[in-house]
This record gives C-alpha cells, sequence and structure tokens, in this order.
C-alpha cells in the first residue's frame, strides 16, 4: 500500500452497518456533500479533488459495502438498493439531514435511487437532496457498453474470472476506460489494485457486478428520477470513456429536461482522476450557479 493510500486511510474512521464495518473519511464545513465511489474501486478516486471540497463543503465519502477498505462479505447478495441504504444510515449516523450529491459510475445509480426515494417521500423521513453531479457511469442501461470482463463477471463462470484475476489483468483493463493522453501512473494503479484487492475483495466482484442486471431491471424507476427531479442536476461527462462516453451525454441531453451536461472532450472513464482541475472547475460552477439562485 502506497504512503498516501495508507494516509487516506488513517485519516478516515470506521462503523458498523448492518453487522459489517464501513470504511469512511469526512471533512471539511459548510453545506455537506456526499461522495459516491464507482466498481471497482473506492472513495480514494475522490482524493484529488478532496481538499478543494473540504475548504467548501463538509465532505462524506464512504467505501461502500465490497469495496476498499469496508466489509467484504464474501457469500453476499449486494444490491443498488442496500448500498442507497448504507448511504441514507452514514447520514443519519452523521447527523446530515440537507445535502448535495457528486457521484461516480456505480454511484451514478445509487445516486439515482437516492433520487428516487426523495420524489417519493414528499416530505416524510429522510434526507433532503439539494442538488446532484453525476460523473461517467450507466445511468441509461440502453447506452451502457460493458467491457468483455464486465460480460465474464456476469456470465455463469463469473465465480472463477474473478478468482484467476490478478493485478497484471486488472492493470490491463482499468486502462482501457482512461482517455489515450490521461492514463493513469503505475502508482495510481498499484493503488487502484491494492484496494480492489484488501481483504480479497477481487474475489467477490462477480457478486458486485449484477449492478449491470439492476440497471436493467429497475430502468425506468431510475430514468424517471432524473426526468422527474426536482433539484439542480449536472452531468460531467469524460467523452473518450469506451463505456459510457460522449453516447451516454447525448443520451442525457436527450433525455433529461434542460439537460446540463458538461463534456471533457479528452478523458475517459475517470474525469476526477484523468483530469481534477478541469472536473472540479466543471463542479464548483454548477455550485456557484445554485448559490445564485
Amino acid at each position: 500500500m502506497s504512503e498516501r493510500l495508507g494516509e487516506w486511510r488513517r485519516q478516515g474512521a470506521s462503523t458498523r452497518f448492518r453487522g459489517h464495518d464501513i470504511f469512511y473519511r469526512t471533512e471539511g464545513e459548510g453545506p455537506a456533500l456526499l461522495c459516491i465511489h464507482g466498481f471497482p474501486t473506492a472513495s480514494w478516486d475522490w482524493h484529488h479533488l478532496w481538499s478543494d471540497l473540504a475548504r467548501r463543503f463538509r465532505v462524506v465519502a464512504p467505501d461502500m459495502l465490497g469495496f476498499g477498505f469496508s466489509a467484504k462479505p464474501r457469500r453476499h447478495d449486494y444490491s443498488i438498493f442496500e448500498q442507497a441504504d448504507l448511504h441514507e444510515w452514514l447520514l443519519r449516523t452523521l447527523g446530515i439531514e440537507r445535502v448535495h450529491v457528486l457521484a461516480h459510475d456505480y454511484g451514478d445509480t445509487v445516486a439515482q435511487e437516492l433520487l428516487a426515494r426523495f420524489e417519493e417521500r414528499q416530505g416524510a423521513p429522510g434526507p433532503t437532496l439539494l442538488s446532484c453531479c453525476f460523473l461517467n457511469g450507466g445511468l441509461f442501461p440502453e447506452q451502457h457498453r460493458p467491457l468483455l470482463i464486465q460480460k465474464l463477471l456476469r456470465s455463469p463462470i463469473g465465480f472463477a474470472v474473478a478468482a484467476l484475476g490478478n493485478e497484471r489483468t486488472f492493470r490491463r483493463n482499468l486502462t482501457r476506460v482512461f482517455g489515450p493522453r490521461t492514463q493513469p501512473t503505475d502508482e495510481e494503479l498499484a493503488e487502484f489494485w491494492a484496494l480492489v484487492q484488501h481483504d480479497g475483495g477481487m474475489g467477490i466482484t462477480h457478486r458486485l457486478i449484477h449492478y449491470i442486471d439492476e440497471r436493467r431491471k429497475h430502468r425506468d424507476r431510475w430514468v424517471n428520477a432524473l426526468r422527474a427531479a426536482p433539484i439542480p442536476l449536472r452531468l460531467i461527462n469524460g467523452a473518450l470513456d469506451p463505456v459510457s462516453g460522449r453516447h451516454a451525454a447525448e443520451r442525457y441531453r436527450e433525455v433529461v429536461p434542460e439537460p446540463d451536461a458538461v463534456i471533457l472532450d479528452h478523458v475517459g472513464h475517470y474525469p476526477q482522476v484523468e483530469d481534477p482541475a478541469s472536473t472540479l472547475a466543471a463542479f464548483m460552477a454548477f455550485h456557484d450557479r445554485i448559490a445564485a439562485g
């Protein structure tokens, strides 16, 4: 584990959710901002933005169940709904009632479920969402283009693919979703691998990957949450992402009323890692507009 990843862990905290240890970080003062990471990594994905975000917000970022430094139960049926429960529970635990959201990849779908719940509550107890900003992710399953490794993990031999996974194949597959000029460094790849492999996490990726099936099954619920959103939304999209790049942003503009989409032409699936400065600028401009009313 690298020194900076170790420091990230030391600066975090641990709590218990339904009998499982959950790692999270929180820092800063001001309006609450919930950062929801993607698959297959963890809250570490936000580390390039962290200090700047914490100067404006009270930032909260957990590692979801099955990810990063949180528990990774072997026979667990992982679901987007439970991950949404986890985030609502953590907000209650921290005494946060009103929150902005910044999400990426798998986290986009969790954010869509949180948004659907918020729209359904109509004043009932639960976190009040103030805005939501999405980075690259499968907001629309019809536009999602999974990699071969994702297809294999979802297949009947997924358990074997997960069991045979190693750092070399992990690095090769991860670099495919980055832009050609914004590839991760060797250190970053080692850090991503350390997070995935921690506590044998590679061995459960075939269980985690079924979020793709959930997206299809609950497509109307989660897409309608975007269409009916009563709060400001923004998409920040890395255009060169082969999984959810420019084609996904175009679909966003077709489906979401009065769409607000910022396209980063030179980056891929991880805008917050590939070009944190541009991602931060687009995110802060979104919040400047909200603050101005």
